[in-house]
């Protein structure tokens, strides 16, 4: 059902990588109830893939990229937008810093995918697939111990199997081979009793899916779609 002059406007902070970013768009776009144009969300995107690398920032090799994740904020807000999101989890670790320079709030997508995975998997293991400038922050680890939930990741051969997949992604490497091998590794934490594998990397949607594991996926574009339309049509 349309809900006309209900939404609120949103703006993304993206780039993280262009892909990702257009993969929650084209979600967000089909997810939206709308019969006309005018039903759809007003969408502000910064799409913006210059900003320094999160995995390195993190790991003490790169400059931060909170003081431009911080100014693109600022220039979403002052161009209408009501609330920040941003589809990327590494980011994630920088939100202090967009919060800091804005009034208006950013939707974490850390909190949403872990809301999910207690409502799955309740008082349960969660697998993580995640970069290493997340895990390093212990970003969902963090989320997902508040909820009473215990966190598997990969181990560190695997882990550097899953990096060099990413950047392959990344590439524009989509092909067989590489949802093989994601599908793989993803299989691995159920294997060791994950009750359900958070897909925490907007790259993983365009190479992994429900049918490649046999616990719930839970994908964090599409949790951040879901927040975004209760955030843009909720009254």
């Amino acid at each position: 059902m349309s809900r006309p002059g209900l939404s609120r406007v949103v703006g993304v902070l993206g780039g993280m990588g262009p892909a990702a970013t257009l993969e929650f768009q084209a979600r967000l776009l089909a997810a939206t109830p709308a019969a006309r144009d005018q039903d759809h969300l007003r969408v502000i995107v910064d799409c913006n893939p210059k900003i320094p690398d999160r995995n390195a920032a993190i790991a003490g090799a790169g400059p931060s990229p909170g003081p431009v994740l911080a100014a693109m904020a600022k220039g979403l807000e002052a161009a209408g937008a009501a609330f920040l999101v941003m589809p990327c989890n590494t980011a994630h670790a920088f939100a202090g810093d967009i919060r800091a320079a804005v009034t208006i709030p950013l939707i974490s997508l850390i909190e949403a995918a872990a809301d999910e995975a207690a409502r799955v998997a309740p008082k349960a293991a969660v697998g993580v697939l995640a970069v290493d400038g997340t895990r390093a922050a212990r970003l969902y680890e963090t989320a997902l111990a508040e909820r009473g939930l215990s966190t598997l990741m990969l181990d560190a051969d695997q882990q550097a199997r899953f990096m060099a997949c990413i950047y392959a992604i990344k590439a524009g490497d989509t092909g067989a081979a590489i949802r093989g091998e994601i599908g793989a590794l993803a299989r691995t934490l159920s294997a060791r009793g994950a009750r359900a594998v958070i897909a925490a990397c907007t790259e993983l949607p365009l190479v992994l899916g429900p049918a490649d594991l046999d616990v719930p996926h839970i994908d964090s574009t599409a949790v951040l779609v879901a927040a975004t339309l209760d955030h843009a049509l909720g009254a």
